[in-house]
């Protein structure tokens, strides 16, 4: 017999979007909905003249629901199953598995692979999911499953949603191992005290390794959609004196220092960044300022002090470090800040900080230097941005060349109905 779901009727000509096989469902549009349903709940969605239009997962928020289906099916193991192999599979024909030199890239990218609310990134044998909707989060056995058979070579599956999901008194969340390759899969085969001594997890990117902070640190452990853009940093950067700003644990430094340049300054607020940051160049055998009093052989750190030193991390505010530096003193900036705006409500406020450092950087940086600079504010569109990046080189009466427009890596894929998922935009800049 087939499942029974709740049923949410729309408002006369309201459709249009979901015909446009567009995945988000927002409030304004409903007529009626069953009753008693629940965050969570699988529902269908039918115009206001009886007619079927997807299947999805009930929010109370602005975004009533969010597809899985536009066609009339069970969610259930085999739909799960089929949409994890799908990633896979686009995975797999990108080149991304069995590559020894990338072992780091998204896996799941919610919308862009048809399960929206769902993040999972791949870091050299283990996986760590994020679930941002309740939705998803109730799909995590056979999400949890899914994964295990479909995906080569795992040892653990992690969850780091406690912060994700949104706030929903039956669930209680919590960061935690939901797999291990053990006989039996369960997590619950190990005890709390073998999953502690698991504090970081080693993976490659390019080349280089990097220390994956994935139960402390920010999104899933890493920035993994700016594999491409570190690629190109590395392409660029031979030779050059560079500033990495919002440096977090050293992703483009590292790019830097690998594609051969003679300085690499890293710049965060963040402390535990930096020590990590700190601890990737040492790891890479870049030669970093901060490491030469870690020997306790003096004949050592004698001779490691006097070789240049290539990399120097700095806790600092970025607006306050690049408003004191003299002019000239970089031929490569990055700003890659946080997200200045979540919300559509404080795009005029972000607006104006990244025209802050940005107008600062083109101030600072030497004649012929590259500016890198990104916005992962999903509310802020690229043409906001650019018209930003405009007033910036007005400000600083600087000539500025737009070399390259820069976006996510292409293990975030977009859905072509789905131009939101669009949530990174960055430009390669020629200052003279």
């Amino acid at each position: 017999m087939a499942q029974e779901y709740k049923r949410i009727i729309l408002q006369p000509n309201k459709e249009k979007s979901l015909s446009r096989r567009h995945p988000w469902l927002f409030s304004g549009a409903i007529a009626k909905k069953d009753s008693n349903i629940k965050d969570g709940d699988i529902v269908e969605i039918f115009s206001n003249d009886g007619k079927y239009l997807a299947t999805g997962y009930f929010q109370n928020e602005t975004i009533a629901v969010k597809v899985l289906t536009f066609e009339k099916q069970e969610i259930n193991q085999d739909f799960i199953n089929q949409k994890v192999l799908s990633a896979v599979m686009y995975r797999k024909t990108m080149g991304m598995f069995g590559d020894e030199n990338n072992t780091i890239f998204r896996l799941i990218n919610a919308e862009g692979d048809f399960l929206p609310g769902l993040i999972a990134d791949f870091y050299e044998n283990m996986i760590v999911v994020q679930f941002h909707s309740v939705g998803m989060y109730l799909m995590r056995d056979m999400i949890v499953k899914a994964l295990a058979e479909n995906v080569p070579d795992i040892e653990f599956i992690y969850s780091k949603s406690s912060s994700t999901l949104p706030k929903c008194q039956d669930i209680q969340a919590k960061d935690e191992f939901l797999w291990t390759k053990s006989r039996e899969g369960k997590a619950s085969a190990f005890s709390d005290e073998f999953f502690n001594q698991i504090m970081m997890w080693v993976a490659t990117e390019n080349g280089c390794r990097y220390s994956i902070d994935f139960k402390q640190g920010q999104k899933t452990g890493f920035f993994i959609d700016q594999k491409s853009n570190r690629k190109l940093v590395s392409e660029l950067s031979r030779g050059k004196t560079v500033l990495n700003c919002f440096c977090y644990t050293g992703g483009f430094s590292l790019a830097a220092l690998k594609g051969g340049a003679v300085k690499v300054d890293s710049v965060d607020i963040s402390k535990r960044a930096l020590n990590i940051c700190d601890a990737n160049v040492d790891m890479n055998g870049f030669h970093n300022k901060t490491a030469v009093t870690h020997f306790e052989d003096k004949e050592l750190a004698e001779d490691i002090a006097a070789k240049p030193i290539v990399h120097e991390s700095k806790c600092e505010d970025v607006v306050e470090y690049i408003d004191k530096i003299p002019s000239d003193m970089y031929d490569m900036i990055i700003l890659d800040p946080p997200a200045f705006a979540k919300h559509q409500r404080d795009v005029n406020k972000a607006l104006k900080g990244y025209r802050t450092i940005n107008q600062k950087a083109m101030e600072k940086i030497k004649s012929g230097g590259l500016l890198f600079t990104f916005s992962c504010s999903q509310a802020v569109s690229r043409e906001e941005f650019a018209t930003m990046l405009f007033s910036c080189a007005a400000l600083a009466k600087r000539n500025v060349r737009i070399v390259r427009r820069l976006p996510h890596n292409y293990d975030h894929p977009q859905s072509i109905f789905h131009p939101e998922g669009e949530y990174l935009k960055g430009f390669l800049l020629y200052v003279e």
